[in-house]
């Protein structure tokens, strides 16, 4: 029998796992005080008859009541939050959402306090009123423990705490991580980690400070019993105040290290990517202290390299990515430069009548196909490709990068250009599409190379004799019948001159003397 599937465990709401926290940091923190208060203290103790079932239950009342109160006040304060579904909308409704959200863990943290302060006045002034055991010093001693050590203690807790479970809901109030642009309070790292230093180092000892004089107070002048049993509860108010301060102090510097430590882990791993060539990389904004600001700031500056990324991806698609680079780097001669290149011009055949004879759809993806598999054999071999005029394509080789063998690389591209397009046309034969014939001529000479335009748009170009006759030197493919030819010029620079054949001098257009031409077989 095939064993059933274990069930997914479900993850508790963050909203909720807040709620369960917010109770059991306030429970925890209030047995203890009430403890402390009703069993160790001797001040609050002395003459007072042992806890009650009646006190405990004044206690869980008291408790759930001080809760009621602040469930209702928190429920209300955090509507624009709860009631928020997705990424907040456009306008004030969504600013004052985005601006809570922000601060759902101070919120908290200080309605945990006001409820301690509630209790202090609770247990220090209206219960000992009401059983006719006031005293004014013993009520503000307690008020003041309660609200002051009990309530700072776990609100510094709950505050830490609630910002870490917060973190994954705060994400989608900000999707962009713009928590500096909310208009809210701004607990900076150092007040943070000051607070919790003051708040384990200092309270713990004051308490013990004031116990110790309570209780020299009390030795004076008492008997042996009685004296004996004053150190004895001074023992115990020590290891108490010792054994929970360890405790708290132990949590509170964990929530506080994560709190710092968590984002920077979280910003060294995204660095890290960033590091290796990965862009597509966001780091989560936790907080709006100083680690918010650099993790915002660390993003802002990745969609920054994104932008670069993609104006260079786009650039290269209007320019080679030769080009592109040498003007991205600084190593393009803006002011031009004499280059020995060489000059190779592709033009399409019957180009006019079949562009009038078929669909524009139709010969703008056999133009795009034809014109792919050119560029790529012109990439193959180093060259680079200047422009696309109409069903005519300009490439040199040797410029803008430098290449001595730049004669040798044209050649071997004719070469290659017409292998592809043997092969596209049996394509375009099996699919019923039309078939295409190509010229090409290449030509060796000095040219001035540099970006060319005005001072709006540039484009990297060659200017001299030397293009011109490349361009005359294809033109005279249809006169004779070939498909590739290539000036004298060039045959001088080759290492090999295998598969070329010598014609008879030709005459071309703005040259008064012939050139020699040889037709590539």
């Amino acid at each position: 029998m095939p064993a059933m599937p274990t069930p997914a465990p479900t993850k508790v709401p963050v909203r909720l796992r807040l709620l369960i926290f917010s109770v059991l940091c306030n429970f925890a923190g209030g047995l203890l005080s009430f403890a402390y208060f009703r069993t160790i203290d001797p001040a609050a103790t002395s003459g007072v008859p042992p806890v009650r079932g009646s006190e405990l239950g004044v206690f869980m009342v008291v408790f759930v009541l001080i809760f009621a109160v602040g469930r209702v006040t928190s429920r209300r304060w955090m509507r624009p939050v709860t009631t928020t579904v997705g990424a907040p909308p456009a306008g004030a409704p969504g600013d004052v959402a985005r601006r809570r959200a922000l601060l759902v863990p101070a919120f908290i943290a200080a309605t945990s306090w006001a409820g301690w302060a509630g209790a202090g006045l609770l247990w220090g002034t209206l219960l000992p009123v009401v059983t006719r055991s006031f005293d004014v010093g013993e009520g503000l001693r307690v008020a003041f423990g309660i609200t002051f050590i009990g309530g700072s203690f776990v609100a510094v807790i709950i505050f830490l705490g609630a910002e870490r479970i917060w973190r994954a809901e705060l994400a989608r109030f900000f999707p962009k991580g713009d928590l500096s642009a909310a208009r809210a309070p701004r607990l900076r790292v150092r007040t943070r980690m000051l607070a919790v230093l003051l708040l384990v180092g200092l309270l713990p000892l004051a308490v013990l400070a004031m116990a110790a004089v309570t209780r020299a107070n009390a030795l004076l002048g008492a008997d042996v019993a009685t004296a004996a049993a004053i150190i004895r509860n001074l023992i115990a108010v020590v290891v108490v105040i010792a054994a929970g301060g360890v405790l708290v102090g132990v949590g509170l510097a964990t929530l506080v290290a994560d709190s710092v430590a968590a984002p920077l882990r979280d910003l060294q791993r995204a660095m890290a990517k960033v590091r290796d060539g990965t862009l597509d990389v966001r780091c989560s904004v936790a907080s709006n202290d100083e680690i918010g600001s650099v993790t915002e700031g660390f993003n802002g500056m990745v969609e920054g390299l994104r932008e670069r990324e993609r104006i260079r991806e786009t650039f290269g698609k209007y320019v080679s990515p030769e080009v592109r680079d040498e003007i991205l780097t600084g190593r393009a001669a803006t002011a031009g430069a004499l280059r020995e290149v060489t000059i190779l011009f592709a033009d399409l055949r019957d180009f006019t009548p079949w562009v009038e004879s078929r669909p524009a759809a139709e010969v703008v993806a056999d133009l795009n196909a034809y014109f792919g598999e050119m560029d790529a054999a012109i990439r193959a071999h180093g060259g680079l490709v200047l422009q696309f005029i109409g069903d005519e394509i300009e490439a040199v080789f040797g410029a803008p990068q430098p290449n001595p063998r730049h004669a040798d690389a044209a050649v071997a591209t004719a070469r290659a250009m017409c292998e592809r397009l043997v092969v596209w046309n049996a394509a375009q034969r099996a699919a019923g599409r039309r078939e295409l014939r190509h010229g090409i001529g290449i030509h060796t000479g000095t040219v001035i190379a540099g970006n060319i335009g005005s001072g709006e748009r540039l484009s990297y170009a060659l200017v001299g004799d030397a293009v011109n006759v490349a361009s005359r030197i294809q033109s005279l493919n249809k006169g004779v019948g070939t498909e590739v030819l290539v000036s004298a010029a060039t045959v001088a620079m080759l290492s090999s001159t295998a598969g070329l054949e010598a014609l008879p001098a030709a005459k071309v257009k703005g040259h008064a003397a012939e050139v020699s031409v040889f037709a590539l077989r």
